[in-house]
């Protein structure tokens, strides 16, 4: 795909050399290994690992996902494995693999992130971390990370200070403006910003009356959310200098092209991964086709070109 036959896709992210700018979001690729009967996963661009919290958790009750019109409504509730039975049961095959692996992180506290970042600065096999900021926190009150500035500078300049990787902050699209918080994170010190995570949602059982998830709300993806992801991701890009990376509803390789357009460096797909495990290589693949149609000669060229 990066050869003299065809337009290159090789993108650098945080300093990182990736064979293209399509990688595997956080929930939606297990921890990738999972997937490798499935993928050639040194054909990624690169993936991003579930979750990992200080301690292992369990999750939300049963029923966790529903399917609704033009996308999917989750509830996982986070499950991991924590992340110390991380780096021994799952980081060493992903050590040996020859594409870009990051750790997704989530805590309740800032201490929670940095002792999950700590852990891992230990061990080898990871490219960097992507901080799931879209959690409350409970010292303060229950206020998200996310929707707090203050509150998010606190947690990535703590995370910055014990982190030698890059750092990626995964911003919600559950706030009033994206703006002041993608200039929170970059002020604060991190190295990227992804967005979009999912929208909180709710589906009803109308006959029941009750909802359609055991923990009631949950989080909408997939296509139905491209449009508004497109235009946070726009809004993020034109208000900092670090790389964006942009994902919500990508399904195939003209919706990277348009993300690209928008502001993103690199994009990430998620949902799609559950109806075509492969999705991430496919998307690559209609990107490339879709730059040589163009004539466009590098990926790069056409990344924060769009005219409005």
């Amino acid at each position: 795909m990066s050869g003299s036959a065809g337009p290159s896709l090789v993108t650098s992210l945080c300093g990182i050399v990736m064979r293209n700018p399509v990688l595997a979001a956080s929930g939606t690729f297990g921890y990738g290994v999972e997937f490798e009967k499935l993928v050639d996963l040194n054909a990624l661009g690169g993936f991003v690992v579930k979750g990992l919290s200080r301690e292992p958790i369990e999750g939300n009750p049963p029923p966790r996902v529903y399917e609704t019109g033009g996308g999917m409504i989750n509830s996982i509730g986070l499950q991991n494995l924590g992340v110390h039975a991380f780096v021994s049961q799952k980081l060493p095959a992903l050590a040996r693999l020859d594409t870009a692996v990051f750790a997704n992180v989530f805590g309740y506290e800032t201490g929670d992130y940095v002792e999950v970042v700590r852990v891992l600065e230990d061990h080898a096999g990871l490219a960097g971390y992507e901080l799931n900021v879209s959690c409350p926190n409970t010292r303060h009150g229950g206020i998200y990370f996310s929707s707090d500035p203050g509150l998010l500078a606190e947690v990535v300049s703590a995370v910055k200070r014990v982190a030698k990787r890059p750092v990626i902050v995964k911003l919600s699209p559950n706030v009033a403006a994206i703006e002041p918080l993608a200039r929170a994170a970059e002020s604060a010190g991190a190295d990227a910003i992804s967005l979009v995570n999912t929208f909180i949602a709710l589906a009803i059982d109308a006959r029941k009356r009750r909802p359609r998830l055991g923990a009631g709300f949950g989080g909408l993806s997939g296509p139905a959310i491209k449009p508004i992801a497109l235009r946070l991701v726009c809004q993020a890009a034109r208000a900092v200098k670090i790389p964006v990376i942009g994902l919500g509803g990508i399904a195939t390789g003209e919706d990277a092209a348009e993300f690209l357009i928008a502001g993103a460096t690199a994009v990430e797909v998620g949902t799609a991964t559950f109806w075509d495990p492969a999705s991430p290589l496919r998307i690559a693949r209609e990107l490339a086709a879709f730059l040589k149609k163009e004539r466009i000669k590098s990926v790069s060229e056409i990344v924060n070109t769009l005219e409005m």
